[in-house]
């Protein structure tokens, strides 16, 4: 005990310096891909790892063309709560904060960019109800100002700037009332978030209601973000003593001589980049379908149910996380059980058709965004319709030949089959059939090695009739 009491203080001084070290640390996280739940759940952990790792300084390097709006806000709120300073780098040379890269640029605490990076089209797109910011759907009309010479008869330019003002409020995308509400919307949220920081609100606007982007450098100059740095060493060398406010208080970076520290997605991220990629969840969807099929018509075959249930429930939980149209879900269900109806009803393709129609239809619409790099590719659709209807539809057309062919085993097979007698009688006797001795009857007199053939089965005993002779 005398030696562990002498070791104690020693460890406690090596954790006191662990612990010292660990302040000292930044810890850099990378974005470079669409904004989805698989990026959201990597930076939401992550952000927790270098909170309780006491990290100085976390830097998020963005190169993203934009995402679904949930998973967008989600990484904004844990960026706000963070207890560590967040600073965004739009980087490397040649990379965008498009559209939810905007979002997450403004609310970070500091907001710096890569020369030959851009950021802005912050406007939302929309389908079914539900937004994404993913950049502009479709050209907008963007509001004109007056800009005739006041010598010349024009506006003044004092009442064209009012009359721009008047214009503000409105979308510049004309569409219905729930488009308008959800332009507005976004730019409330993206006013709120340039004001926390103390960057420029009027463009943040603009970016919403028009799709305005911005260079670095103009980026810089209307105090859209706060620095320009060639590199993660510049950043870091700039942001050393840099006043920043987190919560209610206001710090000094202190990192020279910090040790930077790359947080990479685990297996956990990578799995769920994978199965909520929405090709591999449609995928999954109907490898689940089809498994689960096979196993109800083939019981006991244990494999493709095996294969399906745990296809199914990967897709599930892809499909909870994505925003997903159940009417689309629904159609592809449908369009299957044509097809396989086509099996065991054949219609004359009336049926495997429909279906075909409806499983396209479904797959279309089957994700509810108009967020390209969200969708279900449309070579993977006609891939996928192509071979159901291949396979739905020569399975039915090899049901139709079976059930006419002429049964080769069994009783059925008996059917029309000769035998011959072996005794003379008239009524019932016995008659050699399949190399068997069978009690037979017949309606007319048969002798001794005469030819039958089999009429019909009374149970056990042989309908037959003399066989007639054959040219």
């Amino acid at each position: 005990m005398r030696w562990l009491r002498m070791l104690l203080p020693v460890l406690w001084l090596g954790a006191a310096v662990a612990g010292g070290d660990g302040g000292r640390i930044v810890i850099v996280l990378r974005i470079d891909s669409a904004i989805g739940p698989a990026v959201s759940d990597y930076v939401h952990r992550s952000l927790h790892l270098a909170a309780r790792r006491g990290a100085e300084l976390i830097v998020l390097t963005l190169d993203t063309p934009g995402g679904l709006d949930d998973s967008t806000r989600e990484i904004v709120r844990d960026i706000l709560a963070s207890p560590v300073p967040v600073a965004v780098y739009v980087s490397p040379a040649g990379a965008r904060a498009a559209s939810a890269g905007t979002y997450i640029t403004y609310a970070a605490h500091v907001a710096a960019m890569s020369p030959g990076t851009n950021l802005g089209a912050a406007t939302p797109v929309q389908l079914g109800g539900l937004p994404d910011l993913g950049g502009p759907a479709r050209p907008e009309e963007k509001e004109k100002k007056p800009e005739k010479d006041a010598a010349a008869g024009g506006e003044a330019p004092e009442k064209a700037d009012e009359a721009d003002e008047s214009q503000r409020d409105r979308p510049a995308n004309t569409g219905g009332a729930m488009e308008r509400k959800l332009v507005n919307d976004s730019v409330a949220y993206l006013r709120s978030l340039a004001q926390m920081r103390g960057r420029n609100a009027e463009w943040a606007e603009k970016s919403v209601r028009e799709g305005a982007s911005l260079p670095a450098k103009e980026a810089l100059a209307q105090n859209v973000i706060d620095l320009i740095a060639v590199d993660l060493d510049a950043l870091l060398k700039v942001l050393d003593g840099r006043l920043v406010k987190v919560g209610q208080v206001r710090r000094a970076l202190s990192l020279a001589g910090a040790a930077v520290e790359t947080i990479e997605p685990d297996w956990r991220s990578r799995v769920l980049a994978i199965i909520t990629n929405p090709n591999i969840a449609y995928l999954l969807m109907l490898l689940g379908v089809y498994g689960l099929f096979f196993e109800l018509a083939n019981p006991g075959t244990a494999v493709p149910g095996v294969v399906g249930a745990v296809s199914l429930l990967l897709a599930l939980y892809a499909l909870n996380v994505l925003p997903v149209n159940y009417a689309g879900v629904a159609l592809i269900l449908v369009g299957i059980a044509f097809m396989a109806g086509e099996m065991f009803m054949p219609s004359f393709g009336a049926l495997g058709i429909g279906g075909v129609v409806a499983f396209v239809i479904g797959s279309v619409i089957l994700f509810d965004t108009e967020v390209e790099f969200f969708r279900v590719s449309r070579p993977v659709i006609g891939g996928l319709a192509l071979l159901s209807a291949v396979f739905f539809m020569g399975v039915a057309g090899l049901a139709v030949k079976v059930h006419r062919r002429r049964a080769v085993s069994g009783i059925e097979e008996m059917i029309g089959s000769l035998g011959v007698a072996l005794e003379d009688f008239e009524g019932t006797g016995n008659v050699r059939a399949h190399s068997e001795i069978w009690r037979a009857r017949s309606e007319t007199a048969l002798k001794r090695g005469q030819t039958v053939r089999i009429k019909a089965l009374d149970g056990l005993t042989l309908i037959v009739e003399a066989a007639k002779a054959e040219n």
